[in-house]
């Protein structure tokens, strides 16, 4: 299980590197269209979907990888076991908001592919696509948390204090 947990991760943060690759080719493809005389259709749009996917897809891997902020200050002067229990109520309580995000941005997709929600833009783009990213990346990030949580509750230290 720890295998195919951490190979989700990996691989949501392989398709996060993988949007940030695309919006330096759409920014590139923009940039020497201007020199040739050519424009990429929608390209500012693509680039902010990739923007919004590679946010939301780079969560988990990053919170396993000590990468967000965590403000340990007060954690630091507490005692071992009563910082343990803090530790355990913040992330439980960042799980049960990140749940929460998830649910409604997985609504959020139904409602767009029930409605046939296109973007703006001269592409249109089915707006489910990239809210699919925004979705998926919400709820690997809600397993993570979910996951670090259940490490702590069995004595075990959080996945992000083992690597950071």
């Amino acid at each position: 299980m720890r295998r195919a947990l951490d190979l989700l991760y990996l691989s949501a943060g392989v398709a996060a590197a993988l949007c940030l690759a695309a919006i330096a080719v759409l920014i590139l493809a923009q940039t020497v269209g201007r020199v040739l005389g050519f424009s990429v259709p929608s390209a500012n749009e693509l680039a902010g979907f990739c923007v919004a996917a590679s946010t939301f897809l780079a969560l988990a891997h990053t919170l396993n990888h000590g990468g967000h902020i965590r403000v340990r200050v007060l954690i630091e002067h507490l005692p071992a076991g009563t910082a343990r229990a803090l530790e355990i109520l913040c992330v439980a309580v960042a799980l049960s908001m990140s749940a929460y995000a998830s649910w409604w941005a997985v609504d959020l997709v139904r409602g767009s592919i029930a409605y046939g929600d296109v973007s703006p833009g001269l592409l249109a783009v089915p707006l489910w696509i990239p809210q699919s990213a925004m979705a998926a990346g919400l709820a690997v990030f809600t397993l993570s948390l979910a996951d670090n949580l259940a490490r702590m509750l069995r004595g075990k230290p959080p996945l992000y204090a083992e690597d950071g």
